[in-house]
């Protein structure tokens, strides 16, 4: 500053200038520059004027040396509590996320594990990943094959799907299968050929149990663990974390960590509907929808029907593949009986927050429907802020409803490129060409949000932006081009529409006046770099309130 200007009214912490940013915001959608101070944007605009009305002698300026600012992106769907948990697991995921490609090889990436963690026997291991749909000749795993490497370990290999998993004889021991054991109603437990015995997968309501099991962390365990957790998300531009159905055990650590200010994104929780009495009981709901040290619960989760990669999601037509045991003329199932899905969201309703409902299969969807119809009370136009997670399988005559009966839908993109075999096999092409729906649903006025569903995806957000805006398989080919998107548009479904998805859109989602200072900073431009190389844009730096959370090396 010259010798005779004065330091500005309001001096920022720091201004940003010289590169590419994008605000979200369609009435001013890029600026020059933008001051920060305390936390929050206080100036968008012309570089010279931000400069004029806010540098003082203690303002950083920050030269973006042409890379792009944009809103921190906000994590429509994941199971963040499996952050905190898979910093000590073993990583199965198939080509290219891991090297899960069969049965050889997954069990061959958990013995490295094993060795280089110095696992001691007896001592239970975690996997997680496990693709069933990419095996070879249908080749998958089973009880006898971790048996024969892990005979003194009880191994449990998470699917893919976070619906269930795959033990071995002493895991199975450890959770309290056996062949006395009866599968539950929307249950899946796979059988030894001629036997009673479980045959080590174990899936749906039947998998429960396990998830019921969680290993118990000490204090300085669950601190360490949340830090690495929210890490891997910085590490990927996120500055707020969706935990999409939390249990009581869960709820409660991840409070803990929270009350010992642990947290360095936000977190957001929906206890899962058979857990909301136990978590209203020691957290009252008039402390919901509301942040404490960067936690808040933002709803309810129900679950109405399962996965299609594991052919357990609820469709009006058959899987063309059959069941996950061999069924025949298999539909999949509904999580619950449909009145037990009606009384569970009329329960939410008169609770008056908002819903989370997992649904895939254009069946589930038809079985939320009509539970809408009982609970809603003839009032079915409410705004009563449901979103749909998920909500792949959609029909076209379904989506009207989903904007009369004002339900967002938050999509899964992602399968275009993961499972798009497994759907093409068990599905058809018509359908598996009308996945996730996006174009369609912007198209008619909603305001869809996309996820990854971590950690049946990875958090990649690149990655996750690339498959809405191109579709593309494994194969390389195009998965429904009738419903893409713009880059533009995938990205509003990753920060603002997803602001709106928790009634947060005043404080985040768009770099404006006001808002929280959430940013990230990437190396190159989504809206104009050529579409097909949106995936390999990195994420520089991560910004939470101002503080620099994640810095690329």
């Amino acid at each position: 500053m010259g010798c005779n200007e004065k330091d500005p009214t309001v001096s920022a912490d720091a201004i940003y200038s010289g590169g590419n940013i994008i605000t979200m915001n369609d009435a001013q959608p890029s600026v020059q520059a933008i001051a920060v101070k305390d936390g929050k944007i206080i100036g968008v605009g012309d570089t010279n004027k931000i400069n004029e009305t806010f540098k003082s002698t203690n303002t950083q300026l920050i030269d973006l040396n042409n890379k792009s600012l944009l809103p921190g992106f906000i994590d429509a769907h994941s199971h963040y509590f499996n952050s905190l948990q898979v910093a000590n697991q073993a990583q199965v995921y198939a080509p290219p996320s891991g090297t899960g490609k069969d049965v050889d090889s997954i069990l061959t990436a958990i013995k490295k594990y094993a060795d280089e963690n110095n696992v001691p026997k007896g001592e239970l291991i975690i996997a997680y990943g496990y693709d069933d749909t990419v095996m070879p000749n249908g080749r998958l795993l089973n009880r006898d094959d971790i048996d024969k490497v892990f005979p003194d370990n009880p191994v449990r290999i998470d699917h893919v799907s976070m619906h269930g998993t795959v033990m071995n004889s002493l895991a199975l021991k450890k959770y309290g299968y056996n062949d006395q054991t009866v599968t539950p109603a929307g249950g899946v437990i796979v059988r030894k050929e001629g036997t009673n015995e479980p045959y080590g997968l174990i899936m749906e309501t039947a998998f429960l149990p396990v998830l019921a099991q969680a290993e118990v962390m000490s204090a300085e365990q669950e601190i360490a663990a949340t830090k690495a957790g929210q890490q891997l998300y910085a590490q990927n531009g996120i500055t707020t974390a969706h935990e999409g159905a939390t249990h009581l055990n869960q709820f409660e650590t991840i409070k803990r960590a929270s009350d010992a200010n642990a947290n360095i994104i936000d977190v957001i929780v929906y206890p899962f509907i058979t857990d909301v009495d136990a978590i209203l009981a020691k957290y009252p709901i008039d402390q919901w929808l509301k942040y404490n040290n960067h936690f808040k619960v933002g709803g309810i989760k129900v679950t109405i029907d399962g996965s299609p990669q594991g052919r357990t999601a609820k469709f009006t037509t058959p899987y063309l593949a059959g069941g996950p045991a061999g069924e025949q003329h298999w539909l999949g199932e509904l999580t619950f009986p449909q009145d037990t899905i009606n009384t569970m969201i009329k329960k939410v309703y008169d609770l008056n927050v908002p819903l989370n409902i997992h649904a895939n299969g254009d069946g589930a969807i038809d079985a939320f429907f009509e539970a809408h119809l009982s609970a809603a009370n003839g009032d079915l136009t409410k705004d009563r802020n449901i979103t749909m997670i998920h909500a792949q399988f959609s029909r076209k005559d379904q989506l009207s409803k989903f904007k009369e009966y004002k339900i967002r839908p938050s999509f899964y993109t992602l399968h275009t490129y993961y499972f798009a075999d497994a759907h093409l096999k068990n599905r058809g092409k018509k359908q598996t060409d009308y996945i996730s729906p996006m174009r369609d649903a912007i198209d008619i006025g909603l305001h869809p949000t996309n996820h990854t569903d971590f950690v049946v995806a990875p958090l990649d957000q690149m990655m996750m932006l690339s498959s809405a805006v191109n579709r593309l398989s494994r194969h390389n080919e195009v998965i429904g081009t009738t419903q893409r998107i713009t880059p533009l548009e995938g990205l509003k479904a990753m920060t603002i529409w997803a602001a709106e998805q928790y009634n947060e859109e005043m404080n985040k989602g768009s770099l404006e006046v006001g808002k929280l200072a959430d940013m990230v900073i990437l190396d190159n431009n989504p809206l104009t770099i050529e579409p097909t190389k949106i995936k390999d844009i990195k994420i520089v730096e991560t910004i939470k309130e101002g503080n620099t959370i994640y810095m690329a090396k």
